[in-house]
């Protein structure tokens, strides 16, 4: 028993935080770093070209997803200003889905969703270059564009293309252009 224990002891000691380090030489860069901050391996690597740089990369195009369940569909296309237009739509399943429009805006690594109509969903989305990935909790005003149980918390689009008239034309599951006109 008394052994049990003392390698149980030994356990939580090497699993507990070390001590903070000094500031300057040899410490360690903190986990929590704000937004827009990068570490030295990320900014060599946007330097370098090897990982693209979000907050330069036009949002404009087509992403989409197909899993068992259905397709997952998202267009962006140019709008008024600094402003994006888009139409999206996630499918779970039979009944099971999100559809709505609205405005976006983009803010570095962030994509700003404003659905238009009557829900007055509000969505920060992730955006890297390549691909829009919705948090995993949403405003709960968002349950208004989506039916049953279908949810747009943690779903994720990757870019196909990055042309806006590919956007345009693209159809919803209904056949119907998702992002005609906008």
């Amino acid at each position: 028993m008394r052994r049990s224990s003392f390698a149980l002891l030994l356990l939580l000691a090497a699993c507990r935080d070390p001590s903070p380090l000094q500031e300057g030489r040899g410490s360690v860069p903190s986990a929590g770093r704000q937004s827009g901050e990068q570490s030295a391996l990320e900014q060599a690597a946007l330097e370098a070209g090897v990982i693209a740089d979000a907050g330069k990369t036009a949002v404009t195009g087509l992403y989409q997803r197909r899993h068992e369940a259905g397709r997952d569909s998202l267009c962006i296309t140019p709008g008024d200003g600094r402003r994006y237009r888009f139409g999206l739509e996630a499918i779970f399943g039979t009944e099971q889905y999100c559809r709505g429009e609205g405005t976006a805006r983009q803010v570095g690594d962030k994509l700003i969703l404003r659905f238009t109509g009557g829900s007055q969903c509000l969505i920060v989305a992730q955006y890297d270059g390549d691909r829009i990935a919705m948090p995993g909790v949403v405003d709960m005003k968002c349950v208004e564009v989506c039916s049953g149980r279908g949810s747009l918390e943690g779903v994720a689009f990757p870019r196909l293309l990055s042309d806006a008239s590919a956007a345009r034309s693209l159809p919803d599951s209904n056949g119907e252009p998702l992002c005609e006109g906008r």
